[in-house]
């Protein structure tokens, strides 16, 4: 079970506070519907706020990216920061609490190709391989942090 990549990223949450109630675009746009509810239950939940938990959930994002592009190594990127499907990669909680990573088909059809296409990488014709996502995310005080690694099976 290679590990193809790892990510790593903090973020400042009373500046992500501001970013997220700043008018306009904002960087609520960067989240899904199911990320953001979460977030506002979590944070309820906790009575601590939706805008940690959505920083932490940032940094999951930000992980997520750098993990990829890890296991990319010098090969050219799908995807550019501009047009990075934020809302498609989406770090959801499970029924017990613990983030994961869900990525759409779609997404999920692009990351198999870029990485699997790599030399060492899928094994050959016809051998089927997973990519696993694990995240871990933490908050405390003013920093939020996440770690990712993709690995394959």
């Amino acid at each position: 079970m290679p590990i193809l990549g790892l990510g790593h990223d903090v973020v400042d949450v009373k500046s992500f506070a501001e970013q997220l109630n700043a008018p306009g675009e904002g960087a609520r746009r960067l989240f899904s519907a199911r990320e953001l509810r979460q977030a506002v239950m979590r944070g309820r939940a906790k009575n601590d706020g939706e805008a940690v938990h959505l920083a932490a959930r940032w940094a999951g994002k930000e992980a997520v990216l750098k993990a990829w592009c890890e296991a990319l190594g010098d090969r050219p990127a799908p995807y550019t920061l501009d047009d990075f499907p934020w809302t498609s990669i989406e770090i959801l909680d499970d029924s017990h609490g613990r983030p994961q990573v869900a990525v759409p088909d779609a997404v999920r059809a692009v990351l198999e190709s870029s990485v699997l296409s790599l030399d060492g990488v899928g094994g050959g014709p016809g051998r089927r391989h997973d990519l696993i996502w694990h995240i871990s995310l933490s908050h405390d005080g003013p920093i939020a942090s996440a770690v990712a690694i993709l690995e394959s099976r």
